[in-house]
């Protein structure tokens, strides 16, 4: 007896949710409606409502009730975190923070950005006596941090008022940067240059630099750091040495994860 090919086995309906929440993809598209979702799967109205309510009710779908238009769940983003951080980031930055530290020696971090922290994922020691203190798995403030500001730089203007509180940010040092008007001026700067700075910002002594890494859908998914005491980080050595090597190093995962410059 032959074996039945695996699309023989479809279920429809499964495939027309699955096709209804592929309409999302890009960053192009934010929300859309039933009419629009209608006419891109070519499906009945009624038919979409269907889909979307139950996609709705098991969180992969929410609505906007200003709009009453539809976008992508948390269910959707809760899926996507656990692949990229069980299956593909850590998997592929392991042997890019081995790079980093062989090149400077200094410490370097894999992090995400969650509910408004950064969260440490994985780390790669120096070798050197004076280190930072691991923070794996800490949630830290994002504005912070060089990590957090590489997030929070390629937020929309409503994101980032919906992140910060209207009051004043909350001083980790004298060097934390507590005011919304410096540090949206100062996330300018690193969508315009391509990575950021922690000066000082979270922990005396302690100086940072990092760069976005993106995956095949051109999002931002996390970031890499390297972290060190300041009286090595000079101004200099950043500019000449760590920043470029952090760059190219999440340039090139980020190509290992499916992003490809335009």
């Amino acid at each position: 007896m032959a074996k039945k090919e695996k699309s023989e086995y479809m279920i429809q309906a499964v495939s027309h949710a699955l096709d209804l929440l592929e309409q999302f993809h890009g960053d192009d598209v934010d929300e859309l409606g039933v009419t629009e979702l209608s006419k891109r799967l070519r499906l009945h109205k009624n038919n979409v409502f269907r889909l979307l309510a139950t996609l709705e009710s098991r969180g992969y779908i929410e609505q906007n009730k200003v709009t009453e238009n539809y976008r992508l769940g948390l269910k959707s983003l809760e899926l996507g975190q656990t692949f990229i951080k069980k299956m593909g980031l850590l998997h592929q930055a392991k042997p890019v923070l081995d790079s980093i530290v062989e090149a400077c020696n200094e410490t370097a971090y894999l992090a995400i950005f969650k509910e408004g922290h950064i969260v440490y994922l994985d780390v790669v020691e120096t070798h050197l006596t004076v280190r930072v203190v691991s923070r794996v798995g800490s949630r830290l403030p994002a504005y912070a941090t060089a990590a957090g500001k590489v997030h929070m730089a390629y937020m929309s203007e409503e994101e980032l008022d919906n992140l910060l509180p209207t009051e004043e940010l909350k001083a980790y040092t004298e060097y934390t940067i507590t005011d919304r008007g410096k540090l949206k001026e100062n996330l300018k700067e690193v969508t315009e240059k391509g990575y950021a700075l922690d000066n000082e910002e979270l922990d005396l002594g302690v100086r940072c630099v990092a760069a976005p890494i993106r995956d095949y859908t051109r999002r931002i998914i996390g970031s890499l750091s390297i972290s060190g005491p300041s009286i090595r980080f000079t101004d200099e050595r950043i500019q000449e040495e760590l920043m470029p090597l952090v760059v190219k190093a999440a340039d090139e995962l980020s190509t290992r994860l499916g992003f490809h410059k335009s």
